[in-house]
């Protein structure tokens, strides 16, 4: 009997939770840090006061956050984490045990939703998002993995190509012999997934959605950046407060 993915991933997050951080975490070079940075700064400007952490692991976002004097909360499935961000710090109870797919909370219970690397680990990223919209009163946001900007340039405008004919879905049922996913010693289990899948669905609860690429290398040049430059982007999906005009 073949093992869920989900469950694969959760055994495999236990087996390496003390050495997470090792593994996943470079201050320097951590594309979700550039992206964390950028979600602080926005976050007075646009009134963000409580926010939410959907898959917080080792709780390196809220750590983040709480250092930057923010009302944050996490949310993550897996125990172990939740047990190794608590020894580093992270109050008892600001990380709850829960998934992105049914979060514990009501509609509108946090200023702003977010998530960093973790739709690229979920077979469904739209119903994670449905639930982040869902709980989010002003803003969503997204730093995660771009498919379309990963690998050589022919790779890169193939994977579009496939994409753009709606061949994708196709092509990865056969590379992954009907699976979907990949497993790797690194990762555990991983989706080929595109922060620009959940564009439309993002910009159809939003007033205005930006884009922001977070890769710490140096872009390649093209009219189409960041969908086929950026191997990792930062999507702000943002709603206007009642009574305030779009600027």
């Amino acid at each position: 009997m073949s093992i869920p993915a989900a469950t694969l991933q959760a055994l495999y997050y236990t087996k390496t939770a003390s050495i997470y951080d090792a593994m996943h975490i470079d201050r320097k070079t951590d594309e979700h840090y550039y992206a964390l940075g950028f979600i602080e700064m926005l976050c007075d400007p646009l009134g963000l006061n409580t926010l939410l952490d959907v898959g917080s692991g080792t709780g390196r976002s809220v750590a983040f956050l709480l250092d930057h004097g923010r009302d944050v909360r996490g949310v993550e499935p897996v125990v172990a984490l939740i047990e190794e961000a608590e020894k580093k710090g992270i109050p008892k109870g600001r990380i709850l045990e829960g998934n992105g797919y049914s979060l514990p909370f009501e509609d509108n219970s946090f200023d702003a939703v977010l998530e960093c690397g973790v739709m690229h680990h979920v077979a469904e990223p739209s119903r994670v998002v449905n639930e982040m919209m869902r709980v989010a009163r002003h803003a969503v946001f997204l730093s995660d993995n771009n498919r379309f900007g990963q690998g050589s340039f022919t790779a890169r405008t193939l994977k579009l190509a496939l994409h753009k004919f709606r061949l994708w879905n196709a092509a990865m049922f056969l590379q992954t012999k009907g699976k979907m996913y990949k497993v790797s010693d690194g990762d555990g289990v991983y989706y080929s997934y595109s922060v620009f899948e959940s564009y439309d669905q993002l910009h159809q609860w939003a007033d205005k959605v930006w884009l922001i690429p977070t890769a710490p290398e140096k872009p390649g040049r093209s009219w189409l950046h960041p969908l086929i430059t950026s191997p990792h982007v930062l999507v702000c999906a943002l709603k206007n407060r009642q009574g305030t005009p779009e600027s």
